[in-house]
């Protein structure tokens, strides 16, 4: 079991950088592939990143590629995702996952997901 909350949303112009963050519960938390995932009215969930169990493997689509990043604290059960040059499209509820499926796992492979926290920038 694996309880995941994320923080660091907000309102921000386009063109800013925002951090957010996912304070994972329990002991285990490097067994655990993590990924990032938004969704905005509308639209169905999607993808954003992924990070490895060790953190040295990451994953992105072409949407956010360049301009985002993931990383991970296992130290620290913190993964986080670094968010630059945002635009009104990246404007969504964004949550955290985590999976214990071969890399790279499939949306269906997450086990475990956050409340979601609310990023909108605006134009």
């Amino acid at each position: 079991q694996v309880q995941l909350v994320e923080s660091g949303g907000g309102l921000v112009q386009a063109g800013a950088s925002l951090r957010l963050s996912c304070a994972a519960s329990g002991r285990t938390f490097s067994n655990y592939y993590m990924g990032w995932f938004r969704q905005a009215p509308g639209k169905e969930r999607e993808f954003v990143a992924s990070i490895s169990r060790s953190g040295g493997s990451t994953y992105y689509p072409d949407s956010v590629k360049g301009r985002f990043t993931i990383s991970r604290d296992n130290a620290k059960n913190t993964v986080y995702l670094q968010m630059n040059s945002l635009k009104p499209e990246d404007t969504a509820v964004y949550y955290c996952a985590a999976a214990s499926s071969s890399w790279p796992p499939l949306k269906y492979n997450y086990d475990y997901w956050g409340q979601g926290t609310q990023v909108t920038v605006s134009s």
